[in-house]
């Protein structure tokens, strides 16, 4: 029976014979579906479907891209305006279209600038069917501008004032944004005291001491070209006047301050905005930005209210520590005033800003594609609002209407477009341009007259499952132009309906509101119009419903007892039912104790959380059905303590359903001891080939009593079975009996197979056995197979014993072969085995290399060529090269037999390498030679080479001999490697002092023909260092080093070379100290007992004074005086004070200091007083150095401490 689908959804009447639907013409336009196949064969104008953005903002470093992507049938062609006139492209060599598309490609970064291609540019991609414009796209190149140089003058402000810190960022395109930091860039801290302004001035409501610095830096950072730009940092210094004394403050004028308000309390002013009022103008759509940062002190809080209005909730926020109010997707009705108020302690004040909302133009409703059939209406729509209210212009394919070529079937009634009658040739591409002093809106919408015959887009032979007693959709998508007739018959030969039974809409799917059994069946859809028909078949199937035939039970167990849920599922035998469980419609706890087996939920341990309602969920792909219960869980009944250990071993094991390669095995568990039993672990004995020793099979889990085993074949098994709780592991259970599983051929094969050759004629191929257990059978063999890779042979098998080695003999030398080893048994062979590569024994290399060449790099290193040998002549794997070089032997060494030769191997296939370490000044002989896995080949002809002369190591020693007042032997040995033809000797030497500083250096040349030099000439009781060395040719050697000292008189020798200066040591610098601290308690004493009158009366001396000689001279004027208390405590100063002929009269007093001192004049009054200076000789003192150079010496250390 036949069913036409009616337009609209309405149930069809049981009495009418036939039953049959119509859906009726559209009066409105046609929707295209979006099917791919539908899409490619439909003629269709064009449609911009990408473009660049109408203010693009380029990068000048970067090559410059357009954006104009559209579609259409056939596919558009594309053309651009620049500045409103025709852009040519193909006259500019570095613009480029993109194939196949609209885009812009214009390459900046080979030549050209930016700037040149600054303009408006509009995209028109046009066909047979219309033209689509893109919107006007504003080309501009960024721009990151410098900071304006500037002299920015410290700022010095009192605690407490006020500071706006301006950032003035230069005007980049886009703007920059704007931030403070340190030199460290570090962002400096910002708080309700201290915050950045929307223009990106710093504001201090009140400075601090800790507000002093001199890196307060302006950053601008320009996000569209990656930089950021810097402005010179600012210096703040905050002084505090209370730390001030009175005559700073009277240096200080009002001038040198920032500003000269008093830093006292006070109450809050605006720092922006100024005034009481101000405006403010947004767009809708934006975000609307309000800011008021006030100045006082205590630091003013900011709150905001709206005159006359609320604050939206959802859309307001706080920035700038409520010094910015924002609020986002601003409309019209945000317009009106809105107050700032700045508080603190000594007062308030508000600013008024008058807020007006202006708006671009938006849309309210935008003209959509219209798809008509010829003769049809239709009306394309362009409602657009703003504020000022927009003003609406058509253009059709680009053009305005007003000016475009007459339309009869086109009508326009100002934002409307009314088309009637319409034909083929209506088709076109219309433009709604909306536009006010803000912006504008520009909308492409297609009027496309299609005349298509009908077309079915649902798959045919769709399959539809649909759950018995609910509505089954029988979907029919089409398309047609004019609009098809969609009509629905049942089964082959169109079966009637008699009841009212069936749903029809508008979209062409049939619905079945309550699908029963006899609903099965094919179902086939039929649309026509005037051009033709189609049609499609789809099947339905009705299914048995899920249903839960066993639901869980409310349950009230006690805690740590188990408790049991059971959910029995019945559903149709074609789907297969998912069944999960959930606790409080969550997902079960990731807990041991929650156990899920087909159909029960068992809990164990059951504990207080664990109360709640479970539910049983069944799904198919179709339905879902569920099932709930509440557990409850109680406290147990009290019992004795438990006694908690280890579980007791399983018994009563037992082997069923044996297979080839698996057997079940059951047990009965043990006591648990009160703790449960976690897992089991089952071990397996194989008593063929391991007697004795158990090895690890499986676990399972602790409510387990049976396992299903894998075994392998040929293996004699015996199992048992341990189990373990949260204290440990029981002891083993009993062994089950034995199974013995059959044999069967080898699973795998053995491993690490290899061939190498231990003689030139044969192969050694080697393998790893395989054990006992994976032989899988009695009479384990292998299989051995081999030929040479390139030969045409065919395999060559051998079938050996259960060993790891055969050799295959009379192979030829180093070839390549292919191996293979297979295990068999009694019962078959293993896989295939894999295909390796070895190679037969190897031979000693046939050729030396060629062309061998040395190039001496200098004196210590040379550089050996040589031509490589031919592969075949290696005979084995190619290890490397191999020199051999030797150094000439002198005359008095060529008598012995041994020859020293030095051996350097260069890996792989390297054909040069250099010879480091080589005596300079020699001659050398070297060789080559290939060496590969066997030895070494032949060598090569001997190449001869000299190394140039190098620099002399240094003279093998260095005596000092014959040490005397003014001179001093040298004696040395010639360099022990002279590396070269010795020129000279060069000795250069200088004095060391007493505080081991050095003197002038002497420098001297002497003969390469001498090994003794003697030094006259020299300070007498001197100390030397010597620096010596040899030359050749090449340049001078390494130096050895001496010390030595010259006699302080003919008597004495000097000190041994490097011998150690006794002024140094510790224990005679504390014997020094020791007696000029005994002298100068002597002068004291002396001192005293003169000034006492004592032995020596004043008379006397004042007698004495008629004596010239005896008469002391004082040292600031040369006149003759007495010595006073004052001049005693003067220091000695630097010089001598003996006579010029450095003589003393010894007076009477045999206990004069002079006898302590060998060669020490000293001078002494009649009295006993002090009036010379102890001194060693006086020595000359060296033309460079700050002492004198004297020998050590008792005196002279008592010189320099008295």
């Amino acid at each position: 029976m036949q069913l036409k689908i009616m337009p609209k959804k309405k149930r069809l009447s049981a009495g009418r014979v036939p039953l049959i639907l119509f859906l009726c013409q559209m009066i409105s336009a046609l929707e295209v579906p979006l099917d791919p196949k539908l899409l490619e064969d439909l003629v269709q104008p064009p449609t911009i479907t990408q473009q660049s953005p109408k203010d693009y903002i380029i990068d000048p470093r970067e090559n410059i891209v357009i954006q104009c992507e559209a579609k259409g049938k056939p596919p558009p062609s594309f053309s651009w305006t620049r500045n409103g006139t025709h852009f040519d492209i193909d006259k500019d060599p570095l613009v480029t279209m993109k194939p196949g598309s609209g885009t812009l490609i214009i390459n900046i970064m080979s030549e050209g600038k930016a700037e040149t291609y600054e303009g408006v540019y509009q995209c028109t991609a046009r066909n047979e069917r219309g033209a689509a414009i893109s919107n006007n796209i504003v080309v501009r190149p960024s721009r990151s501008p410098l900071w304006t140089k500037e002299k920015l003058e410290p700022i010095t402000l009192r605690n407490g004032q006020s500071l706006v810190l301006p950032c003035r960022p230069p005007v980049g395109l886009p703007p920059p944004i704007i931030f403070w930091m340190d030199n460290s860039f570090q962002r400096l801290p910002q708080s309700e005291r201290v915050s950045q302004g929307l223009n990106g001035d710093l504001y201090f409501s009140n400075v601090l001491p800790e507000d002093t610095r001199e890196d307060y830096i302006c950053y601008a950072r320009f996000n569209h070209t990656q930089t950021i730009q810097q402005k010179q940092p600012i210096s703040v210094k905050v002084i505090s006047v209370d730390e001030l004394n009175d005559t700073i403050a009277a240096n200080l004028s009002d001038t040198e301050f920032y500003s000269a308000k008093s830093s006292r309390e006070r109450p809050p002013t605006f720092l922006t905005p100024e005034g009481n009022a101000s405006n403010k103008e947004e767009l809708r759509g934006n975000v609307l930005s309000l800011e008021c940062i006030a100045e006082g002190l205590p630091t003013p809080i900011i709150y905001w209210i709206k005159e006359d209005g609320i604050l939206p909730i959802n859309r307001t926020f706080y920035k700038n520590f409520k010094k910015t109010l924002q609020i986002i997707h601003v409309s019209e009705a945000d317009s009106g005033n809105y107050q700032c108020i700045a508080k603190n302690a000594l007062g308030a004040i508000h600013h008024t800003i008058s807020v007006t909302v202006k708006a671009a133009p938006y849309w309210i409703m935008a003209p959509q594609n219209l798809v008509l059939s010829p003769g049809e209406d239709g009306t394309l729509i362009c409602r657009a609002n703003g504020k000022p209210k927009p003003r609406i212009s058509w253009l059709t394919n680009g053009v305005p209407v007003e000016i475009a070529p007459d339309d009869p079937s086109r009508k326009i009634d100002g934002d409307t477009i009314i088309f009637s009658n319409v034909q083929e040739r209506s088709s076109a591409v219309y433009q709604c341009n909306a536009s006010n002093e803000y912006g504008y809106l520009l909308a492409n919408a297609f009027v496309n007259v299609l005349a298509e015959q009908p077309r079915i887009l649902t798959p045919t032979n769709t399959l539809y499952q649909v759950i018995a007693n609910r509505p089954a959709l029988l979907d029919c998508a089409f398309f047609g132009s004019p609009l098809p007739t969609i009509e629905w018959f049942k089964g082959a030969k169109g079966s009637a309906l008699h009841e009212d039974i069936y749903v029809l809409h508008e979209n062409g799917t049939l619905e079945i509101p309550v699908a029963q059994k006899d609903s099965t069946g094919t179902y086939t859809c039929v649309a026509r119009n005037k051009l033709g028909m189609a049609k499609n078949e789809v099947h339905l199937e009705i299914k048995d419903p899920t249903r839960i035939i066993k639901q869980p039970e409310y349950a009230v167990v006690q805690r740590g007892s188990t408790v049991s849920f059971e959910c029995k599922v019945k559903h149709d035998h074609t789907l297969i039912p998912t069944v999960i469980w959930l606790k409080d419609n969550s997902e079960l706890p990731s807990d041991e104790r929650f156990t899920v087996d087909k159909d029960h939920l068992v809990i164990a341990d059951v504990s207080d959380d664990d109360s709640g309602t479970y539910t049983c969920m069944a799904n198919t792909t179709l339905d879902n059905v569920s099932a709930s219960a509440v557990l409850s869980v109680v406290a147990p009944t009290p019992t004795p303590a438990p006694v908690y250990d280890v579980p007791n071993p399983p018994f009563d094991l037992e082997l069923t359903n044996p297979l080839d390669k698996s057997v079940q095995l059951s047990w009965t568990p043990g006591d648990d001891n009160n703790s449960p039993i976690t897992k089991f672990i089952i071990e397996y004995e194989d008593t063929m080939h391991e007697a004795g020793l158990w090895h690890h099979h499986t676990e399972v889990s602790g409510t387990q009593t049976t396992a299903q085993l894998k075994l392998s074949p040929y293996v004699n098994y015996s199992f048992r079975v341990m189990a373990e709780n949260s204290i440990g592991r029981s002891l083993p259970s009993e062994a089950s009996e034995q199974y013995l599983t059959k044999a069967a051929e080898p699973d795998k094969n053995p491993m690490a197979v290899e061939g190498l050759g231990s003689e030139p004629d044969n192969l050694v191929i080697t393998w790893k056995p395989l054990n006992g257990f994976e032989s899988n059978g009695p009479g384990l063999q292998y299989k051995v197979s081999w030929r040479q890779k390139d030969g045409d042979d065919e395999w060559t098998s051998v079938v050996v014993a259960n060993v790891s080695k055969y050799i295959v003999s009379g192979t030829p030398t180093f070839v390549p072969y292919l191996i293979k080893v297979q295990a068999l048994n009694d019962v078959g062979f293993a896989p295939e085995p894999a295909i390796v590569m070895g190679h037969s024994g190897e031979d000693l290399p046939m050729v030396a290399p060629g062309n061998v060449r040395v190039t001496v790099v200098n004196s210590t290193l040379a550089e050996v060529h040589w031509d490589p040998v031919p592969l075949k002549s290696i005979r084995g794997h190619l290890q490397g090269y191999r020199i051999y070089y030797w150094k000439a032997q002198s005359p008095s060494k060529r008598n012995r037999r041994h020859i020293e030769k030095k051996i350097l191997t260069f890996q792989g296939s390297k054909t040069h390498g250099m010879l480091p370490g080589l005596e300079p000044f020699s001659h050398y002989t070297l060789n080559v030679r290939v060496v590969n896995g066997k030895g070494e080949g032949p060598a090569s002809a001997d190449q001869v080479f000299n190394t140039p002369e190098g620099v002399p190591s240094a003279p093998s020693s260095l005596k000092i001999v014959n040490p005397t007042l003014d001179s001093l032997t040298l004696e040395w040995d010639p360099p022990s490697h002279p590396n070269g033809i010795l020129t000279e000797y060069t000795l250069k030497y200088q004095p060391i002092n007493s505080t081991h500083e050095l003197g002038p250096l002497v420098d001297l040349k002497i003969p390469a023909n001498k090994t003794r030099w003697t030094l006259k000439n020299l300070n007498f009781s001197t100390r030397y260092k010597f620096y010596f060395y040899a030359q050749t040719s090449a340049g001078s050697g390494s130096q050895i080093t001496e010390e030595a000292v010259t006699t302080m008189d003919e008597g004495k020798m000097a000190m041994a070379s490097r011998q150690v200066d006794i002024a140094t040591q510790g224990w005679f610098i504390g014997l020094m100290c020791a007696v000029a601290l005994l002298i100068l308690i002597l002068l004291i004493v002396c001192f005293i007992r003169r000034n006492k009158g004592g032995k020596y009366p004043v008379k006397e001396k004042e007698d004495a004074r008629a004596d010239p000689e005896i008469q002391p001279m004082k040292e600031d004027d040369g006149t003759f005086g007495e010595y006073s208390d004052a001049e005693d405590h003067k220091p000695l100063k630097k010089g001598s004070r003996t006579p010029s002929d450095r003589t003393v009269k010894k007076e009477d007093s045999d206990d004069s200091l002079v006898d302590y001192g060998e060669g020490v004049n000293g001078q002494f009054n009649e009295d006993g007083s002090f009036i010379g200076q102890y001194s060693g000789k006086k020595e000359k003192e060296p033309a460079e150095g700050n002492e004198s150079s004297e020998a050590p010496s008792p005196v002279n250390a008592m010189n320099s401490f008295v």
